[in-house]
């Protein structure tokens, strides 16, 4: 039985999901199959890659750089995060992201992203990460806040706009259990998207990303429940937050980052031994 590791996204909130991951690094757990949206596909690759502690750097060290999210960015590029610096600069120069290292490793790779032509998501796997962080760029880039990222000839916006929680997409892949890593508390209710009227002149060409968002919040709520239905049937370990973690999506405070780092860590740690049952022959 394959078991599958499901990673949410949720900008800065991510620093939760580098912890579940360093932790489960430290106790040498590997998945044969990985699938991530937004942040959560950013944080899975230096696990798939096995360059711990690449993550936390990321996520704390260049973020301090003014290219990396605010008002430099959003003149520079119309977007909040610095898509060039993060995708580019990072994992070419500063922080070298290793391809061969991530294409050698036997687990599966998976990428989501939303299609804004149709308001569906789409998926790419590791061979469209060949030296090359366009797809993961696209999931990352959220609605209203960043560019559409053209790939393949389509236009792509962030991964957990259309498939937030990608744990059905595990299953049609061939999983039959997950660890699924929430970056929300369980009993977090996602409200509607506010700003209607921004979104839906934003998108006036793209009538079907305007319905996307419209029911963004119902589309949540059906993951968290097929999450905690797979959970209570045995087969799923979720991690998530005991509660609300103090980080904003664009959250500039290194304590704050810190702390939530450190939870992800703490909490991924309780559940190890579950996670090992979970896994069973699966597990390294």
């Amino acid at each position: 039985m394959k078991t599958g590791l499901v990673l949410e996204g949720g900008g800065f909130r991510g620093l939760y999901t580098v912890g579940v991951l360093d932790a489960l690094e430290e106790e040498n757990i590997r998945f044969p199959y990985v699938i991530g949206v937004s942040a959560g596909a950013c944080n899975g690759l230096s696990y798939v890659s096995g360059q711990t502690g690449r993550g936390y750097r990321i996520n704390t060290a260049y973020t301090r750089d003014k290219r990396y999210c605010g008002l430099y960015p959003l003149l520079k590029e119309k977007s909040m995060f610095g898509m060039n610096y993060i995708f580019d600069t990072i994992p070419h120069e500063l922080d070298p992201f290793d391809y061969d290292a991530f294409q050698a490793a036997a687990a599966e790779y998976v990428v989501g992203v939303t299609d804004v032509e149709t308001g569906k998501p789409a998926y790419f796997g590791k061979e469209h990460l060949d030296h090359d962080c366009t797809v993961v760029r696209a999931s990352s880039a959220i609605p209203c806040f960043s560019p559409m990222v053209e790939y393949c000839g389509r236009k792509y916006l962030d991964g957990g706009t259309s498939d937030p929680i990608p744990l059905q997409k595990a299953a049609e892949d061939g999983c039959q259990r997950a660890v699924v890593v929430l970056t929300r508390p369980r009993d977090y209710v996602k409200p509607p998207e506010k700003l209607r009227w921004y979104y839906k002149r934003a998108f006036r060409r793209y009538p079907a990303m305007i319905r996307l968002l419209d029911r963004r919040h119902e589309i949540y709520a059906e993951e968290q429940a097929l999450a905690a239905r797979w959970e209570k049937e045995g087969r799923a370990v979720v991690i998530a937050p005991k509660t609300a973690l103090e980080v904003r999506r664009f959250e500039r405070d290194m304590g704050k980052l810190e702390a939530a780092y450190r939870r992800g860590k703490c909490e991924a740690r309780e559940k190890i031994p579950e996670i090992r049952r979970l896994l069973g022959g699966d597990g390294a």
